[in-house]
């Protein structure tokens, strides 16, 4: 059993195909490869369970195959069962995503009708994660965008910090789950309540509009932000001092995944009281493995595969 901290994330558990085919947006008759564990908070956690977290989800998947491939992925990899259901007379949720020459993507979701909606709330959920002895509690925003998924979300999160635990957040905006204007208010309520803030360059632009790093971390009460910068590597400002680091050359096979690599290790080191240099070495080697692989949780790694990512650097 690990002896990391005690890490749990909750929400949505999918399986994701990837187009084989670029420019498509998803329109057009083409082939898929899958099904591939994933879900943002997903692949969160099962990292953080790969870098010794003792890791508790609250999910759900249904009893098809589909929920099979994941239920049997997270906890092979260490992930605690006993908050993830398995749900009969729902297809377990899923992702499409079809890339583009530029590097955009193109997804389409199906989760607030999947099993992916049923995930344990209200006193089960709280229950569940303080008898775990939670310390830290990850959102991912992409568990946020459907109004019934969000008020779920956000009165678990909101319990649990006023039970003394620590709330993580990833923004994760996806323009493609934003159905109504609660979905940017709880994004800012809970990364008020948050000691991990960790957006990437297209969520600052949106959430502090043509404001720098330095200004707007300043601005939050978190102790620990993380800002994702893709190929240009990620910064770190933790007790009041700023860390920057390149992104590692690497050749992209599929970008899905990468930045909640990144969040699980940092987010887990940090939570085992790793200093936030080192730390932020591994998450930004934790995201170069992730890329280096088709399928969004294909290319989550252990600790002992980024330290050896890094000796070889």
């Amino acid at each position: 059993m690990p002896s990391g901290p005690v890490i749990g994330s909750l929400g949505e558990l999918l399986v994701e195909f990837v187009c084989e085919q670029k420019d498509g947006r998803n329109l057009v008759p083409a082939a898929y490869r899958g099904p591939f564990p994933s879900g943002a908070p997903g692949i969160f956690i099962d990292q953080a369970a790969r870098c010794g977290a003792r890791a508790v989800f609250a999910g759900a998947v249904g009893t098809d195959a589909f929920g099979t491939v994941i239920f049997d992925r997270l906890v092979g990899d260490g992930v605690s069962a006993s908050l993830i259901r398995r749900v009969a007379g729902v297809p377990t949720g899923s992702a499409h995503v079809s890339y583009n020459s530029d590097g955009s993507r193109d997804f389409v979701f199906n989760m607030a009708h999947s099993a992916a909606a049923h995930f344990p709330k209200g006193d089960e959920a709280v229950r569940g994660f303080l008898s775990a002895g939670c310390q830290v509690l990850h959102v991912s925003g992409s568990a946020l965008g459907d109004p019934a998924m969000r008020a779920a979300v956000f009165d678990v999160c909101t319990a649990l910090h006023g039970a003394g635990v620590s709330l993580s957040i990833d923004p994760n905006i996806r323009t493609e789950l934003v159905s109504d204007a609660g979905y940017l208010q709880t994004v800012r309520a809970l990364i008020a309540l948050s000691d991990y803030v960790l957006p990437s360059d297209a969520d600052a632009a949106l959430l502090w509009p043509d404001t720098t790093f330095a200004d707007w971390s300043a601005s939050l009460s978190a102790r620990h932000i993380a800002l994702k910068r893709g190929d240009k590597g990620a910064v770190l400002k933790s007790g009041g001092t700023i860390t920057g680091l390149p992104a590692a050359r690497v050749t992209v096979i599929d970008p899905t995944g990468a930045g909640d690599c990144f969040c699980g290790t940092v987010v887990t080191l940090l939570a085992a009281g790793m200093a936030a240099p080192d730390a932020l070495a591994r998450g930004v080697a934790a995201g170069a493995l992730a890329v280096s692989a088709l399928g969004p949780m294909e290319g989550n790694a252990t600790l002992s595969t980024i330290e050896a990512a890094l000796a070889g650097a």
